[in-house]
């Protein structure tokens, strides 16, 4: 899909946020679900094998909606989504962590998350 500038990464994140939004919130619901339906699980108002089946396909549904802009989906808890770009001529990850406000961070595509720095 080619690689991101950081202001290109930026706004796409902006307008995946809703996504993302929903996402979290799905997550939630799949996680409820899945205890309710596990061997001595408490019931849920969310229902029950009908529901958690549908909710897994919105998850599938939203993760593919992310990565169908380019953007890589690394981790599901917490939300972390990198964007593939380079800064001066290295090639990075642009990273956003479910939680943070805006896309601050990039690491070293060879290092992964503990490479992690502030964008300058």
């Amino acid at each position: 899909m080619g690689l991101f500038t950081v202001a290109e990464a930026r706004a796409e994140l902006a307008r995946l946020r809703p996504v993302l939004d929903e996402l979290v919130a799905v997550r939630a619901d799949a996680a409820e679900l899945a205890a309710a339906l596990s061997p001595g699980g408490a019931p849920t108002r969310l229902g029950g094998l009908p529901e958690w089946k549908a909710t897994e396909a919105r998850l599938d549904e939203l993760m593919t909606t992310v990565q169908q802009t380019g953007a890589e989906l690394k981790g599901l808890v917490p939300l972390l989504v990198d964007f593939p770009a380079d800064l001066e001529g290295v090639p990075v990850l642009l990273c956003w962590l479910e939680g943070e406000p805006e896309l601050a961070w990039y690491h070293r595509a060879d290092l992964g998350f503990a490479g992690r720095r502030r964008l300058p």
